[in-house]
């Protein structure tokens, strides 16, 4: 029977983004309230000075979303679930997952039919690994290891929290897939981690993190037998369990080192390997590093930059091939020798820069940002391509290209560093004959410092420790070096963002280090996008379109700019003087005082009571039928056996020993119905009864809890950065569509422009606001309007605070106008469409801006441009006289 034939449009992560989006609201539900804490808190929605990018954040999106709502389930478990409306998908709305059709909102029948459903679920099932197995495609440079950091924090946080819960990691396997990728992955544990943990969390994870870097075969692992919250980093070289795979020759016989030796010197472990024993003490010294690593519980392991070996290796590599690589059998082999400990590899994370092999999308991917969206929106350079046709010489492409470059980029500084130009050579001796010489004659022509040259190429006789110092320090103000010269350095691990240029004539011998080494100089840098320049023979140009098609599905002429992309760079300069409101802001103050004599402590351990920490299994045939039965396993869950003293010492933690001491908290657990030793029980039948019910009451026994409300009357900037010393305005670069920006010197305002304009333009996000400025700015009863929802990210002062309806974080929220009328009256106003006005985020922010607005006898309205008319109308707007005046 033939193999029918899969639709390769159809993406499935495409699909499960969607759902996610659409049903947002009840996913949430599913969730922990510290993974929605942890969301919110990177949520570049809900916080102007979140640290992650989108395509960041997204990904952190549905790695909360398989782990909390999927529950780690494989994907083509999901697939199934998803296609069929069943198991966790029952009864929610599934999106098509097409190019074309993202969003719609259709059964799977429409998207793909009954045939694609059988083959993709074949696809999808037939080398599943024991474990889950999730590919996470951001293309290079959207932040990979930021976002595996992210989520191994993650991972971390909740299985300390909830510790019983097996579906989160408690240990972090870090692989890389060379030396270079490998230095660079200790940003991981340099990274400031309260970038993206939230501030009551990020010291525990500061005190209890340990990592361990195997960045030679001689690295030791000291991660003790059992322990948590290990991050290893490592390549699959340094733990890999090796096996003979041939019988050994008499000369390996002779050489060899007597098993006797290595069996008194390391004992049982030797003996335990049976017939995988090493024949030396450095294979042994690798198997002993798997075997602690299969000794931490509750193991994630982390695959980075898995497109390092993009086609068919990377196939292999992710576990899509039918002959797995030595990184898939690595893994393979961790997930039996766990599960043969009663423990698991929880799941496997794989962070690649491409959903595609061979131009088929990879069917575990689970979330994809491509190359073109990723410069579409600026997180990328705009390539710039320069391909010489014809039967230019090497030297005439050498003089075109820096002649090029010097002229167009020459010693002009961004972010303090000074543009550089790579040029690849396909080896040493062309780089010592034929590139460098012609390099340093034009240098020459052009009246340029041969010593802004640096050459990298692999080779301690030719590259010196002062020159890799030299390389390693290239992203830095204090560099002078301009033109790297450099072989068989294009791969990944070589993030170097003030690199604005690449060039390539001879043909490598790698048609993917093309790709590779092109891309290298689209890492962003600056406030608004720039453009990285790509020189290439035709022969090379044509490699590199090839490569981005079977890679990115894109070519070099898709990667331009949008056709259709109407938006502009706006320089925007402040206009003096500087717009002062005086506001009120309402503060909630408390502060505990200890009582003189404590109250009883009043703890109910009754069965009802104790029923919410009870762990029950429930048996039914059917998802949907009543349980055919229900046993009670809650002593066969592991927990920490407490004693009267250790469970007294384990409390006393939580307060202070000149507060509260010791016996203070004895006595009253004494003196309660039941006595201690029934609270005891009830503890060493469920640890939580500490957390959620003894310390909580023990708090209010002993401590009186005050509450002050006060109110602080504050200046507030509609603009910060004015500096009096150097008289300098404050500036700002932003891009917008042309139709949305509204200019102060547009002849249209040459009688209303004083009402308004503390910016020089402004730069509108819809139609509907600009329509609501050019009224109100015309209206006779308008004294002053100020836009002032343009300055997001920190730079204005004038924002409401309000609290996240779900996750109860606090959040930065900017309403769009601010308007004083010729009577004195204020107005804070938010143009939204008709169909977001009842979404409980747009709520959340309108109740913290009504409170604020009352306080400062201000009116808060929400408007959208259905309501324009009678909102403008002579007596639309609301009576409010307000206590705060501009100060101008």
């Amino acid at each position: 029977m033939a193999k029918k034939k899969i639709n390769q449009d159809f993406a499935f992560f495409n699909a499960l983004y969607h759902f996610v989006q659409t049903n947002k609201g009840r996913v949430r539900q599913k969730y922990r309230k510290l993974s929605k804490h942890l969301l919110d808190f990177n949520d570049p929605d809900l916080r102007t000075d979140a640290y992650l990018r989108r395509p960041q954040f997204e990904a952190l999106e549905m790695y909360v979303f398989l782990k909390e709502f999927g529950e780690n389930r494989h994907v083509h478990q999901l697939f199934k679930e998803w296609a069929k409306g069943e198991g966790i998908f029952d009864g929610l709305v599934k999106a098509d997952g097409s190019k074309q059709g993202q969003g719609m909102l259709l059964g799977f029948e429409e998207i793909i039919g009954e045939d694609q459903y059988d083959a993709l679920f074949a696809k999808m099932s037939e080398r599943a690994r024991s474990y889950p197995n999730y590919i996470f495609a951001l293309t290079m440079g959207l932040g990979k290891t930021i976002l595996m950091a992210t989520t191994i924090f993650y991972e971390f946080l909740l299985a300390n929290k909830f510790g019983k819960d097996t579906k989160y990691c408690r240990n972090a396997l870090v692989f890389a897939p060379d030396k270079t990728v490998l230095q660079s992955l200790k940003e991981i544990q340099t990274f400031d981690l309260s970038l993206v943990v939230p501030p009551e969390y990020a010291n525990f994870l500061r005190t209890n993190l340990k990592f361990h870097f195997l960045d030679d075969t001689a690295s030791t692992i000291g991660a003790q037998d059992g322990s948590s919250f290990n991050i290893i980093i490592s390549n699959t070289q340094k733990i890999i369990l090796k096996r003979k795979t041939a019988k050994p020759t008499a000369t390996d016989k002779l050489f060899a080192e007597k098993k006797g030796t290595l069996s008194e010197v390391y004992g049982d472990l030797y003996e335990m390997l049976g017939e995988d024993a090493p024949e030396t003490d450095a294979d042994l010294a690798v198997n002993a590093r798997f075997q602690r690593i299969a000794r931490l519980p509750q193991l994630g392991i982390y695959v980075d930059e898995a497109h390092h070996s993009m086609g068919a290796s990377l196939e292999k590599d992710l576990g899509q091939a039918r002959q797995p690589s030595a990184l898939r059998t690595t893994i393979d082999e961790l997930a039996r020798a766990l599960e043969a400990r009663k423990s698991s590899v929880v799941g496997c994370y794989n962070f690649t820069g491409t959903p595609y092999v061979k131009d088929r999308i990879m069917p575990e991917v689970v979330y994809a940002y491509g190359l073109k969206p990723a410069i579409d929106n600026k997180y990328l350079k705009q390539p710039d391509f320069f391909s010489y046709t014809g039967s230019i010489k090497s030297d005439d492409f050498v003089r075109e290209v820096i002649t090029d470059f010097w002229t167009e980029l020459g010693e002009t500084r961004h972010e303090g560093m000074l543009p550089k130009l790579a040029l690849f050579a396909s080896t040493i001796e062309e780089l010592e004959k034929d590139l460098q010489p012609a390099i340093e004659k034009v240098l020459a022509d052009l009246g340029v410092s041969s010593d802004k040259i640096l050459r990298n190429v692999g080779d301690s006789r030719l590259t010196t420790n002062e020159d890799i110092r030299e390389f390693n320090r290239l992203d830095t103000e204090g560099s002078n070096k301009q033109f790297i010269l450099l072989v068989g350095k294009g791969g990944e691990g070589w993030n170097c963002r003030s690199l604005f240029g690449v060039a390539l004539y001879r043909k490598p011998k790698s048609r993917i280090f093309v790709l590779q080494s092109t891309m290298r100089c689209l890492r962003a840098i600056g406030p608004h996008q720039e453009t990285g320049r790509i020189y290439l023979s035709a022969e090379n140009q044509a490699i590199l379109d090839d490569e981005l098609q079977q890679n990115f599905r894109v070519t070099t002429d898709e990667l331009g700019p949008k056709k259709d992309d109407t938006s502009v760079t706006v320089e925007i300069t402040a206009v003096p003087p500087p717009v002062v409101i005086k506001m009120k802001r309402h503060r909630e103050l408390y502060s505990t005082v200890k009582k003189d004599e404590p109250d009883a402590l009043e703890i109910d351990l009754s069965e009802d009571a104790m029923e919410q920490f009870r762990i029950k299994v429930e048996r039914r045939t059917h998802l949907k039928d009543k349980p055919t039965s229900v046993e009670d396993i809650t002593d066969r869950q592991s927990h920490k056996a407490y004693s009267r003293l250790t469970l007294v010492g384990e409390l006393a933690r939580y307060f202070s020993g000149d507060a509260i001491s010791a016996f203070d908290i004895e006595d009253a657990l004494e003196s309660t119905k039941d006595g201690l030793d029934a609270v005891l029980t009830a503890v060493n039948t469920a640890n939580d009864v500490i957390y959620d019910i003894l310390v909580p009451h023990l708090f209010h026994a002993f401590f009186e809890v005050e509450k002050f409300q006060k109110s602080v009357e504050e200046e507030v900037e509609l603009i910060r950065g004015y500096n009096d010393a150097s008289n300098r305005l404050p500036e700002f670069t932003f891009k917008a569509q042309e139709h949305l920006v509204q200019r102060r010197d547009y002849p249209k305002f040459d009688g209303t422009r004083s009402k308004s304009f503390h910016l020089d333009a402004y730069c509108f996000d819809s139609a509907p606001e600009v329509e609501f400025f050019e009224r109100v700015i015309k209206d006779e009863r308008t004294d002053k309007i100020y836009f002032t929802g343009m300055l997001v990210h920190g730079q204005s002062g004038f924002q409401v605070y309000y609290i996240h309806p779900e996750s109860h974080t606090v959040c930065n929220y900017h309403p769009d106008f601010l308007v004083y009328r010729d009577d004195g009256k204020a107005h804070l106003i938010e143009v939204k469409s008709n169909w977001k006005k009842d979404d409980p985020v747009v709520l959340a922010k309108k109740e913290a801006a009504e409170l604020l607005a009352v306080g400062n006898q201000f009116e808060y309205a929400l408007v959208t441009k259905e309501q324009f008319d009678g909102f403008l109308a002579p007596d639309g707007w609301d009576q409010y006289q307000p206590d705060a005046m501009l100060d101008t």
